[in-house]
C-alpha cells in the first residue's frame, strides 16, 4: 500500500478518486441525504484535515480513499 498525498493529483484526477469514492455504494453519510457537491467538498475536507487519505494498492492497481479514525 502506497499512501498518495492529494496534493500531488492533478485536479482531474483527484476528482475522479473522490467521485469514484461518494458515488460507490456503501458509502455511509449517516441519515441525512447531500448532493454530490456536498459530498465531494466534505471528502476533500477529510483529505486537507487528514481525517482520510488516498491509497494505491499496487498488487491489484486499485486507488481508494480510506477515512481514518479520530
Amino acid at each position: 500500500m502506497i499512501v498518495i498525498p492529494y496534493e500531488e493529483l492533478s485536479a482531474q484526477a483527484l476528482e475522479g478518486v473522490i467521485d469514484a469514492y461518494v458515488l460507490r455504494e456503501g458509502t455511509d453519510y449517516g441519515h441525512q441525504d447531500f448532493t454530490l457537491d456536498e459530498k465531494r467538498a466534505a471528502v476533500l475536507e477529510a483529505l486537507k484535515t487528514g481525517r482520510a487519505r488516498i491509497v494505491f494498492h499496487p498488487e491489484n492497481e486499485h486507488i481508494e480513499i480510506e477515512r481514518l479514525e479520530s
